[in-house]
């Protein structure tokens, strides 16, 4: 930056940064955000750098203990792990403690990538492998990164968020193509039914768009989907 006339402050950098009663503000600006940023970004991938093949599960943190969709998690998580990839998930309660729960009992690699909310704190003791993030979009970003594909039970906005940021990233070829697998009939029916009937209709959408999306209730074959694709792409992801 150039500063001149009234613009130039009356006192320096470093007599500012040595001066031991100053004000701690800064440390709540911008430009020292940027730097939280950057440590988010470097502590993320050093940590999951040498993961291996890996798939990101997504799901409610209001799923409970017991419940089907928490028994689907589970088996997900399991059945990953069988097939020789680590699984990543939100690291919260409900369907991601379950897919986590599933990878550990299995013996494999449970990451969380855990997030700063008012209420949802910690990551859940399934995880073997975990990163906390204070911005979204860091830890979005190791989701897409150090995945070869995403499995994505019931869940809400959160849920919806990722899915559909995944769904773009495809579309748009800002990564390389992989499955996207939804599990749930009955819970994701009705939005396969309004992508293929009204979005599409209405030009918004192509066909080869909505096509993207894979729904089934069965484990096996949302495990089927994403290791067959990964076993034809190449390279896995872009640099």
């Amino acid at each position: 930056m150039t500063l001149r006339g009234s613009r130039v402050p009356g006192t320096t950098t470093d007599q500012r940064l040595l001066d031991s009663g100053g004000s701690s503000e800064w440390l709540h600006t911008d430009p020292w955000r940027v730097m939280r940023i950057q440590s988010e970004f470097v502590e993320g991938f050093g940590a999951l750098a040498e993961l291996g093949p890996a798939v990101s599960v997504f799901g409610s943190a209001r799923t409970k203990p017991g419940t089907p969709f928490y028994e689907m998690g589970t088996q997900v998580g399991r059945r990953l792990v069988e097939q020789g990839y680590a699984v990543i998930t939100g690291g919260g309660p409900g369907a991601m403690e379950a897919a986590n729960k599933g990878a550990r009992d299995a013996g494999g690699a449970s990451v969380g990538l855990g997030i700063e909310l008012p209420f949802e704190q910690g990551l859940n003791e399934y995880v073997n492998l975990g990163v906390n993030f204070r911005y979204f979009f860091a830890r979005k970003t190791m989701f897409v990164k150090y995945a070869q594909g995403f499995i994505v039970l019931p869940g809400g906005f959160g849920t919806l968020d990722e899915l559909f940021e995944a769904v773009t990233l495809v579309q748009t070829q800002k990564v390389t193509s992989f499955p996207i697998v939804l599990m749930g009939t009955e819970y994701w029916g009705g939005l396969f039914d309004w992508l293929r009937g009204t979005v599409l209709d209405a030009g918004t959408v192509s066909r080869k768009d909505v096509d993207l999306l894979h729904l089934t209730d069965d484990v096996d074959e949302a495990v089927r989907m994403v290791t067959e694709s990964d076993e034809q792409v190449a390279p896995k992801r872009p640099e």
